[in-house]
C-alpha cells in the first residue's frame, strides 16, 4: 500500500510565520508596525522580537503543544511573545490583566500552562498562588518587578532567526477564555487558520483596512475583539497599530487620539458613551479619524448620532464572540443604521431559531446561530459544554435577534436577559436604547425584577450626566420619556440611579449583579 505524502494529508501553516513574514517585503520591514508607551517598532523589529521569544521558550524545553500563560499588559511585548510562542508551535492562552488571585488560580490549573509571562505590575496578583501549581514550571517577568527568569535578559541572548514550528491550519494555535459570566470561565481552542480569516473577511472587506491605516484599540489585546484590532488586522495588511498600557479613559484615548492620529478607533459603547460626557473630547479637526468601530455590547443608537455629528465619521456596530473570535455581524460604511446591528459579516451565514430548534419567520424573535470559518474547535475539556455550544458547523450565541424585512439583524438581548413581560418577550436592549435617548442619561442597563404580584417587569439602572438631580422627579421624566416612543408596556417601572455600571474586564455590564 503506497504512502500518502505527509505535506498533503497535513498541509504545514503556521499563523504566526504568515503575519510576520508577509510584512518582510523590501517595501514593508522597515515600516513601523507599533507605537507603545516606550517606543516604535519596525515589521523588521517585531518578526527578529518573535523570533527571539520562539528560540527563549524552546531553550526553556517547552514542546509543541505546551501551553503558555500570557498576562501582559498591552506593549510591544504582547504581540512579540503571542507570535513568538505561536510561531514554535506553543500555544499562548490569552489571559485578562484585571482579575484576582483566585482567578489566576484557576485559569492556570484548567490550562496546564507549563509557562507563565507576566507583566511585573501584575505579579502581586499571581504571588499567593504560584508556590502550589501542579503544571506551570517557569514564570517569566516582563517590565521589571520580578526575580528569577526576566524576558528582556532571555530576549537578549536568544537569535533573531527561527524556523517557525510544521503546524497546520486546523491545529490548536491560542486559546482564550470565555468571561464566566454564566459559570467558570471556559477555554475556547481556536485553530491556527482562524486569525488571518478575521482580518480578511472583517478588516479587508467590511472596514477596508490598507497599509496607510493606523488602529488603535481600547479594547486590551487579550480580548478577542482587541486581539483582532491590534495584532491581526495591522499585520495582515501592513497598517500601524498604537498600543497602550494605560487604563482606557475619556482622557488617556483622546491624548492618543490627538497625538497618534490613528485612522480607525476601536472602541466599546461605554466608551463612547463616556468620551462623549467627557471635557477631554477631542475637537473634529484635532483627530484623524475616517472610521470608528463598535463591539462588546450594543450601541445605543443616540450615542452612535452624537459621535457621528460631532466627528464626522460613523461608528460601525457588530457583534463577535470568543467562540466565533472577531466580529460575523455588522454594519457597513456609508450605510450604518443606529440601533440595527446589521448584515452577516461576508463569509458567515446566520439563522434565528426558536426554543425548539426551528427557524422563526421575519420579524419574530429567535436564538442566533452562526456559522463560519472561524469557530473555535470546542471548549477545553468540556464535553458536554461544547455539544450544548458548536452544532456541527453552526455555533450558539446565546443571543436573541430579529430579522428585519430587508434582511438587517436587530440585537434584543442575551437568551437569558430576555424579559417576558405579560406573556410577550421585551428586549432589555430596546428599553435601553430608549433609556439612553433621555438627554440626563449617560449609560442604563435594563433587567427583570418581580413586583409584588410576581410578575416580571422591567427595572433600569441609570447613570446619570454629572450635575443632573437625580431623584423621583427624574425618574418619573425617564419613565414619561420611554412611553412615549416604546408600547406602554414595556417602560421601565423602577429606576435606580448608580455612579458606575458593573462591569467585566471587556467592559460588558454585569447584568446578574444588577438582578441581585
Amino acid at each position: 500500500m503506497a504512502q500518502a505524502d505527509p505535506q498533503t494529508v497535513f498541509p504545514v501553516y503556521n499563523a504566526a510565520e504568515d503575519l510576520l513574514s508577509r510584512n518582510l517585503t523590501a517595501e514593508r520591514r522597515d515600516r513601523t508596525a507599533y507605537v507603545d508607551d516606550a517606543g516604535r517598532y519596525s515589521f523588521a523589529e517585531l518578526d527578529a522580537r518573535a523570533n527571539r521569544v520562539a528560540n527563549a521558550l524552546k531553550g526553556l524545553g517547552l514542546e509543541r503543544e505546551d501551553r503558555l500563560a500570557l498576562c501582559l499588559l498591552d506593549g510591544i511585548d504582547w504581540p512579540s511573545v503571542f507570535l513568538g510562542a505561536m510561531k514554535a508551535g506553543v500555544i499562548p492562552v490569552a489571559i485578562s490583566t484585571m482579575l484576582t488571585p483566585a482567578d489566576y488560580d484557576y485559569l492556570l490549573r484548567d490550562s496546564r500552562a507549563k509557562a507563565l509571562v507576566v507583566a511585573g505590575a501584575i505579579l502581586p496578583q499571581f504571588a499567593p498562588i504560584l508556590a502550589g501549581q501542579p503544571y506551570l514550571r517557569q514564570v517569566i517577568t516582563a517590565g521589571g518587578g520580578g526575580g528569577g527568569l526576566d524576558l528582556a535578559t532571555l530576549m537578549e541572548t536568544a537569535s533573531a532567526s527561527f524556523e517557525a514550528a510544521p503546524t497546520s491550519a486546523d491545529e490548536s494555535g491560542f486559546w482564550q477564555y470565555s468571561s464566566g459570566t454564566s459559570g467558570p470561565p471556559k477555554g475556547v481552542v481556536h485553530v491556527h487558520g482562524a486569525l488571518v480569516q478575521t482580518a480578511e473577511l472583517f478588516a479587508g472587506q467590511v472596514l477596508g483596512l490598507n497599509g496607510e491605516d493606523v488602529l488603535y484599540s481600547a479594547a486590551r489585546l487579550f480580548f478577542g475583539y482587541g486581539m483582532g484590532n491590534a495584532l491581526t488586522f495591522p499585520l495582515a495588511f501592513g497598517a500601524t497599530a498604537v498600543l497602550s498600557a494605560e487604563r482606557p479613559t475619556p482622557a488617556s484615548v483622546a491624548q492618543i487620539l490627538k497625538t497618534h492620529k490613528p485612522t480607525v478607533f476601536f472602541g466599546v459603547p461605554t466608551l463612547y458613551a463616556s468620551l462623549l460626557a467627557s471635557e477631554h473630547l477631542p475637537a473634529r479637526d484635532d483627530v484623524a479619524l475616517r472610521l470608528c468601530v463598535s463591539a462588546g455590547e450594543t450601541l445605543p443608537a443616540e450615542i452612535g448620532r452624537r459621535w457621528s455629528e460631532h466627528f464626522g465619521v460613523e461608528i460601525i456596530e457588530g457583534i463577535g464572540s470568543t467562540e466565533m473570535l472577531h466580529i460575523f455581524l455588522s454594519n457597513r460604511p456609508g450605510a450604518v443604521r443606529y440601533g440595527v446591528t446589521g448584515k452577516p459579516v461576508p463569509g458567515y451565514e446566520v439563522r434565528l431559531v426558536d426554543e425548539a430548534g426551528q427557524p422563526v419567520a421575519r420579524g419574530e424573535i429567535g436564538e442566533l446561530h452562526v456559522k463560519g470559518p472561524t469557530s473555535a474547535a470546542g471548549y477545553w475539556a468540556k464535553r458536554d459544554k461544547t455539544r450544548e455550544t458548536f452544532l456541527g458547523p453552526w455555533t450558539r450565541s446565546a443571543d436573541k435577534f430579529v430579522e428585519t424585512e430587508d434582511g438587517d439583524f436587530i440585537f434584543c438581548g442575551r437568551s437569558d436577559d430576555m424579559l417576558k413581560v405579560g406573556g410577550i418577550y421585551v428586549s432589555p436592549a430596546e428599553v435601553e436604547a430608549a433609556v439612553m435617548t433621555h438627554p440626563a442619561v449617560i449609560e442604563a442597563a435594563v433587567v427583570g425584577r418581580a413586583d409584588e404580584a410576581g410578575l416580571i417587569k422591567p427595572q433600569a439602572f441609570v447613570v446619570a450626566r454629572e450635575g443632573a438631580a437625580t431623584g423621583a422627579d427624574l425618574a418619573a421624566d425617564i419613565q414619561r420619556h420611554v412611553k412615549s416612543q416604546l408600547a406602554p408596556y414595556k417602560y421601565p417601572r423602577w429606576i435606580e440611579f448608580l455612579p458606575d455600571l458593573p462591569k467585566t474586564p471587556t467592559g460588558k455590564i454585569k447584568r446578574f449583579m444588577l438582578r441581585g
